[in-house]
């Protein structure tokens, strides 16, 4: 039997409206990847973070958490992720394929340091020079203050970090470095200042099992940064939520948790410094 032609008109109107005022759930989810980079073991906080980015965007944000470095940067490489926080080691190794996206504030300044930690009652540590033949827990190979920042002041020491240590082992995470020399099976660890400080607030009773034997120059603190393919529309709505974080009190609720000021523009001088460090430490590795 032929269809009626206004039947026909009718059910193509009804689709069409229909798809015209499909609510913004119907779109594909805002992949963002985070690594050690961020109290990634906090859930609760995790959570908050994907209903207020959901609430800002008018989307559904699939928040993507790995243990490593690396495998956030391969997803970010395969286009598997839209967005990451990463450790600025990473974006300055890797920054063709990515853009900058927000800059965390801490402390009031886009910046951040190494802590060397120690456990707290080795007393006498004040450098990396007094672990020498120690045991010693990096954090990721990909890290800036949990990996480069020790071998590049190992070499300006004038020592190879080859055979420096007694032992080296990798915890994967910043906090599980804190843990480690808290306990005793590390002697000593560089950690992110900012990891430690939110620790500190949150679990005094680890932290205070270790001492912060010093503190290193500032280096940008560890960006987000967005898929070169982002379309720009979607770049600048996670942008303005973010920034628009210390005026939300939703927002400024969520910064406190997450013990941060806000988020600035990026501005890629911020990491040259770790630029330098890179390919300082490149050319040593290339004239061995």
């Amino acid at each position: 039997m032929e269809t009626n032609p206004w039947a026909r008109f009718a059910l193509g109107l009804a689709l069409l409206c229909s798809l015209a005022f499909a609510p913004a759930w119907a779109v594909a989810p805002l992949r963002i990847g985070l690594t050690p980079a961020f109290l990634h073991d906090r859930y609760s906080l995790l959570a908050e973070w994907k209903g207020y980015l959901e609430k800002k965007l008018q989307r559904p944000v699939s928040l993507v958490i790995r243990d490593s470095y690396q495998e956030t940067m391969d997803l970010m490489r395969q286009g598997a992720l839209d967005a990451a926080w990463l450790c600025d080691c990473p974006y300055v190794t890797q920054n063709p394929k990515f853009r900058l996206l927000a800059t965390p504030v801490f402390q009031g300044r886009p910046y951040y340091r190494a802590y060397l930690i120690v456990p707290a009652r080795d007393k006498t540590t004040h450098s990396i020079a007094a672990l020498k033949h120690k045991v010693f827990a990096y954090t990721d190979p990909h890290s800036n203050v949990g990996f480069l920042i020790p071998k590049y002041d190992i070499v300006q020491l004038g020592d190879d970090p080859q055979d420096f240590f007694r032992r080296t082992f990798y915890t994967w995470s910043h906090r599980k470095a804190i843990e480690a020399v808290a306990e005793g099976v590390a002697q000593g660890a560089y950690v992110s200042a900012y990891i430690w400080e939110s620790l500190h607030r949150l679990e005094p009773g680890l932290t205070e099992r270790t001492r912060v034997a010093s503190r290193s120059e500032e280096y940008g603190f560890p960006p987000f940064v967005a898929h070169f393919s982002m379309p720009e529309a979607t770049f600048q709505a996670l942008r303005k939520a973010l920034l628009d974080m210390p005026r939300d009190p939703d927002g400024r609720a969520l910064l406190q948790k997450t013990n941060l000021d806000g988020f600035t523009l990026p501005d890629s001088k911020l990491y040259l410094r770790m630029q330098e460090i890179v390919h300082t430490m490149a050319g040593r590795n290339a004239g061995l």
